[in-house]
C-alpha cells in the first residue's frame, strides 16, 4: 500500500474536494494545503475577515472524574485549582529532562471535567502519557471523535454569533460546551481573534456550510495557516519544539505559573527548575532576513566571525508584513534584538537580523 493510501482522511474530505482544495501529507493525514483563492489571498483574507480551517487532525481528550484536576497537575506545569470554570491555558507535557513532549490547550469545563487539545502528530503519545498518569486515579480519559473547525479573523465573533452559537461573556482563552457533544473555545493559531469548535461528525457538514454561506468566510489551507502562525511568533511542534527543547529555551516560561518554576509534582519539574536557575544556553528568537529571499527551517546560522550561532526552525514569506520571516534558536549571548547573523541557504550566506517576536501586532483578545 502506498504512503498516500496510508494517510488518514478528514471527515469533511468531500467538502474540501468540492471547494477545489489541493492536498498534501501532514502528520499522517491528507490535509488541504490551499484552495483556488491561493495561499497569499487566503492569508490576507484571514487577517481582514475570517478564515475557516479544518483542523480535525488534532485530538480533543476529555478528562472526567474526582481526580481530574489532580491528573492535570501531575502531567502539566499548570495549577488547575487556580483555573476558573471555562478558563483555558496554554501548557505542555514534559519528559523528565523538561523536554517538550507536546504543547497543549487545557480548558477547565467544571470542577471535575477538563478538555485537552493535542497536536495531531503527538496525539497518540500524549494520550498514552495521560492514561499512564491516570492509572490509579478516579478519572476517565476519553479521546473524543470530533470534527474540529477553526474560524479565525477580526470578523469571527460576529460570524459565530450569526451562526447561532452563544459566546456571551466568552473572552479569549475561554471555552465551554455549548450543546451535547459541542465544545467551543475562543482561541487560535493565527494571532487573530477566533474560535475552535469541536463538534460531532453528524453535525459538521451542515455547520461548515452555514459558516461558508457567509460572504466573510473562506476556506483556508495548511500553507496559509503556517504563514499566519509564523507572523504571530507561534511555535509548530516538530519544527520549533521537540523533546530535546525545554520551555525556557523556547521562550514559553510565561506559561508556567511562578510558584511552579521552582518545583512541582509534574514530570520534568526538577530539571525545569535547574534550567531556570542556570539560564538557557540558547533562545528562540525572531529572524528577519535581508532582501526578499525566505530563509526556511534547517538553515544553519553563523555569527559575524563565522562561528556556529544556531539554526533556523521555521521560515517563509510574511504576506501581512511584506517580507520574509523566520524563527530559530541562537546562542543565548546572541539573542539580543538587532544582532546580525548569517544563514546558510544552499551554500549562499544570507544576512539575518534578530528581532523581537511576534512580527505582527496580535489582535487575539487575550
Amino acid at each position: 500500500m502506498s504512503d498516500a493510501q496510508n494517510l488518514k482522511q478528514l471527515p469533511l474530505m468531500a467538502l474540501h474536494e468540492k471547494a477545489g482544495a489541493k492536498f498534501a501529507p501532514f502528520a499522517g493525514w491528507s490535509m488541504p494545503v490551499s484552495y483556488p483563492l491561493g495561499v497569499m489571498k487566503e492569508h490576507l483574507h484571514t487577517r481582514a475577515h475570517a478564515g475557516l480551517f479544518d483542523i480535525s487532525h488534532m485530538r480533543v481528550v476529555r478528562l472526567d472524574g474526582a481526580d481530574a484536576a489532580g491528573l492535570v497537575a501531575s502531567i502539566c506545569p499548570l495549577d488547575p485549582a487556580a483555573m476558573a470554570d471555562g478558563g483555558s491555558k496554554y501548557s505542555f507535557l514534559l519528559n523528565e529532562n523538561a523536554g517538550l513532549i507536546d504543547d497543549l490547550i487545557v480548558t477547565r469545563i467544571a470542577a471535575d471535567r477538563f478538555m485537552v487539545v493535542a497536536n495531531a502528530g503527538r496525539a497518540d503519545v500524549d494520550i498514552s502519557c495521560i492514561k499512564d498518569a491516570a492509572a490509579n486515579l478516579d478519572v476517565t480519559v476519553e479521546p473524543l471523535d470530533r470534527v474540529i473547525l477553526a474560524l479565525q479573523g477580526p470578523e469571527a465573533a460576529a460570524i459565530i454569533e450569526a451562526a447561532g452559537i452563544d459566546i456571551t461573556g466568552m473572552a479569549f482563552m475561554n471555552g465551554r460546551e455549548t450543546a451535547e457533544g459541542w465544545f467551543v473555545a475562543r482561541s487560535g493559531y493565527t494571532g487573530e481573534d477566533g474560535f475552535e469548535i469541536a463538534i460531532p461528525s453528524s453535525d459538521a457538514t451542515a455547520f461548515a456550510d452555514k459558516l461558508l454561506a457567509d460572504d466573510r468566510v473562506a476556506w483556508i489551507g495548511l500553507a496559509a495557516r503556517d504563514s499566519l502562525r509564523l507572523e504571530a511568533g507561534l511555535c509548530l511542534y516538530g519544527s520549533d519544539l521537540d523533546e530535546e527543547t525545554d520551555p525556557v529555551s523556547a521562550g514559553l516560561l510565561w506559561a508556567v505559573p511562578k510558584h511552579l518554576r521552582s518545583g512541582g509534582v509534574f514530570a520534568g519539574a526538577v530539571r525545569l527548575s535547574d534550567i531556570i536557575a542556570a539560564g538557557p544556553q540558547e533562545k528562540r528568537v525572531g529572524l528577519q532576513p535581508e532582501g526578499r529571499q525566505p530563509v526556511r527551517g534547517g538553515a544553519a546560522l553563523a555569527d559575524a566571525d563565522g562561528n556556529p550561532a544556531g539554526r533556523v526552525t521555521s521560515g517563509g514569506f510574511g504576506p501581512s508584513v511584506g517580507h520574509p520571516v523566520s524563527m530559530g534558536y541562537v546562542r543565548a549571548d546572541l539573542a539580543t534584538p538587532d544582532t546580525q547573523l548569517f544563514a546558510d541557504v544552499r551554500g549562499k550566506s544570507v544576512a539575518v537580523r534578530v528581532v523581537k517576536l511576534p512580527f505582527i501586532t496580535k489582535r487575539s483578545k487575550g
